[in-house]
């Protein structure tokens, strides 16, 4: 089906996805250099790719401990105050750590929802200058999640971000999030807003990716004998095959671009446990050892489970 020419690099996790522009953020922030770390988030094309780059600013530790003299040098700017509101949610569950509730602490969830309502302020004193900031509000269809909102407000504030950049990538994945039922949703809505949202987007959309993120969401729901059943399905095979035709395996699509890694290796995840091996590999040989903390740090240490991934599939896939 796919050809494979040549093996992929060894499996290095790197939060900026060899993008030179995420890596100078990144840099940049931890240097606490803001009058660059400005420049380059001035630079963004689009709310996507500014998005994404707000991803790897939520990456950063320690900027809640500096982010204030950059406020305070540029009082009139809503972006000191904007990339504070986004670290701030990121910063919220780093507090709240990554197991199910019934195995954090209460003094956890007290600094995660302290976090979150410091980053909604923060978030709401952006759009309280700037109401179409795409980026603020796609971060509070994150803290939403965290806070419980309740689903009206909770739609809301998706569509806000919908009403000004419908194809909004993390928004939707913020929003199919709070639709689990390990969240506030269920299995039936979030599978109704995934197939919605891909049906909705056009050939060569990373939106599609939602229908593999839900395939896994699901899954990590089940134990491991009713995990194992649910992947060995035609019906869910199918589905993740068309998703990936649709987006990553698309004639035009090219492996590049803002927050590509991550989307692609959900397709790769789900089409290993499906046992698409020739699926998977293509997928695979596109990522060409490229290593992101999600999917992979859901089921262990990402370098490790990538690198048995890949070469689980390498081993069963056709010849």
């Amino acid at each position: 089906m796919w050809s494979f020419i040549k093996r992929s690099k060894a499996p290095v996790l790197d939060p900026t996805y060899g993008d030179p522009h995420r890596k100078a953020l990144i840099r940049a922030l931890e240097k606490r250099r803001w009058k660059f770390a400005r420049e380059l988030l001035t630079m963004a094309a689009d709310p996507d790719e500014m998005a994404f780059l707000m991803e790897a600013v939520g990456g950063v530790d320690g900027i809640q401990d500096w982010i204030g003299d950059w406020i305070d040098a540029e009082p009139e700017s809503t972006l000191p105050v904007l990339v504070a509101g986004c670290h701030a949610v990121h910063w919220a569950w780093e507090a709240r750590g990554g197991k199910r509730a019934k195995y954090t602490a209460a003094a956890q969830f007290k600094a995660f929802h302290e976090r979150l309502q410091y980053a909604e302020e923060l978030l709401e004193k952006v759009l309280a200058q700037e109401p179409d900031n795409v980026t603020a509000r796609a971060w509070l269809v994150t803290s939403a999640r965290g806070l419980g909102i309740g689903a009206a407000e909770a739609q809301q504030r998706f569509e806000a971000v919908t009403r000004l950049h419908p194809g909004h990538v993390v928004a939707h994945e913020q929003r199919l999030q709070y639709l689990c039922k390990k969240w506030s949703g269920s299995h039936e809505e979030m599978f109704d807003f995934a197939r919605s949202a891909a049906a909705a987007a056009g050939p060569n959309s990373l939106l599609h990716e939602l229908v593999a993120a839900a395939h896994f969401e699901r899954w990590e729901a089940t134990d491991v004998e009713e995990g194992n059943a649910y992947f060995n399905s035609d019906e869910v095979r199918a589905e993740l095959l068309t998703a990936a035709e649709n987006s990553i395996f698309h004639p035009d699509y090219i492996p590049a671009g803002p927050g590509w890694a991550p989307r692609l290796a959900i397709f790769a995840l789900t089409f290993e446990l499906a046992e698409e091996f020739d699926a998977a590999a293509h997928v695979f040989a596109l990522l060409d050892g490229m290593v992101t903390e999600w999917p992979w740090s859901v089921l262990g240490d990402p370098v490790e489970k990538f690198t048995v991934s890949r070469d689980w599939v390498a081993t069963n896939r056709s010849a």
